[in-house]
Protein backbone atom coordinates (compact mmCIF):
# COMPACT_ATOMS: atom_id res chain seq x y z
CA UNK A 1 0.00 0.00 0.00
CA UNK A 2 3.28 2.26 0.66
CA UNK A 3 4.71 1.72 -2.09
CA UNK A 4 1.92 2.53 -4.64
CA UNK A 5 2.02 6.04 -2.96
CA UNK A 6 6.04 6.76 -3.08
CA UNK A 7 5.36 6.04 -7.01
CA UNK A 8 2.09 8.47 -7.53
CA UNK A 9 3.82 11.06 -5.56
CA UNK A 10 1.35 10.85 -2.90
CA UNK A 11 4.19 9.95 -0.07
CA UNK A 12 7.33 11.75 0.10
CA UNK A 13 8.80 10.83 2.99
CA UNK A 14 9.66 7.77 5.08
CA UNK A 15 10.52 6.64 8.75
CA UNK A 16 13.31 4.49 8.72
CA UNK A 17 15.81 2.76 11.34
CA UNK A 18 19.41 4.62 10.64
CA UNK A 19 21.21 1.41 10.33
CA UNK A 20 22.60 2.72 7.33
CA UNK A 21 24.84 5.28 6.07
CA UNK A 22 22.81 8.24 4.22
CA UNK A 23 23.33 11.70 2.99
CA UNK A 24 21.36 14.07 1.59
CA UNK A 25 21.19 14.14 -2.37
CA UNK A 26 22.06 9.85 -2.29
CA UNK A 27 19.74 8.01 -4.39
CA UNK A 28 17.85 5.22 -3.17
CA UNK A 29 16.05 2.26 -4.95
CA UNK A 30 12.95 1.34 -3.43
CA UNK A 31 12.20 -2.01 -4.21
CA UNK A 32 8.44 -3.22 -3.24
CA UNK A 33 8.13 -6.14 -0.76
CA UNK A 34 4.57 -8.13 -0.44
CA UNK A 35 4.40 -9.32 3.41
CA UNK A 36 2.32 -12.29 2.62
CA UNK A 37 4.98 -13.82 0.40
CA UNK A 38 7.68 -12.59 2.03
CA UNK A 39 9.09 -11.66 -1.44
CA UNK A 40 10.16 -8.75 -3.65
CA UNK A 41 7.51 -8.48 -6.19
CA UNK A 42 10.18 -6.95 -8.96
CA UNK A 43 8.92 -3.64 -8.61
CA UNK A 44 11.28 -0.52 -7.97
CA UNK A 45 11.63 2.88 -7.83
CA UNK A 46 14.15 5.79 -7.37
CA UNK A 47 14.07 8.38 -5.36
CA UNK A 48 16.80 10.94 -4.26
CA UNK A 49 16.86 11.95 -0.84
CA UNK A 50 16.00 15.75 -0.70
CA UNK A 51 16.51 16.31 3.12
CA UNK A 52 17.68 13.99 6.23
CA UNK A 53 16.93 14.48 9.69
CA UNK A 54 18.24 12.02 12.61
CA UNK A 55 16.97 11.91 15.74
CA UNK A 56 16.69 9.58 18.82
CA UNK A 57 13.00 9.69 19.95
CA UNK A 58 14.05 8.18 23.63
CA UNK A 59 15.58 12.01 23.87
CA UNK A 60 12.27 13.29 24.19
CA UNK A 61 10.07 10.46 24.90
CA UNK A 62 10.53 7.72 27.37
CA UNK A 63 10.03 3.69 26.00
CA UNK A 64 6.44 3.19 27.66
CA UNK A 65 5.16 6.40 26.33
CA UNK A 66 6.25 5.31 23.01
CA UNK A 67 4.41 2.06 23.13
CA UNK A 68 1.55 3.47 24.13
CA UNK A 69 1.03 6.40 21.99
CA UNK A 70 3.34 5.29 18.68
CA UNK A 71 4.91 8.33 16.49
CA UNK A 72 3.47 10.25 13.93
CA UNK A 73 5.34 11.09 11.06
CA UNK A 74 3.49 14.36 9.45
CA UNK A 75 4.35 15.74 5.91
CA UNK A 76 3.41 19.35 6.28
CA UNK A 77 2.39 21.22 2.68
Amino acid sequence: EYFDKVVEGRMNCELRLADFYLSEGDTLILEEFDPNTKRYTGRSVKKRVKNLIRFNPFESYSPADIEKFGLYQIDLE
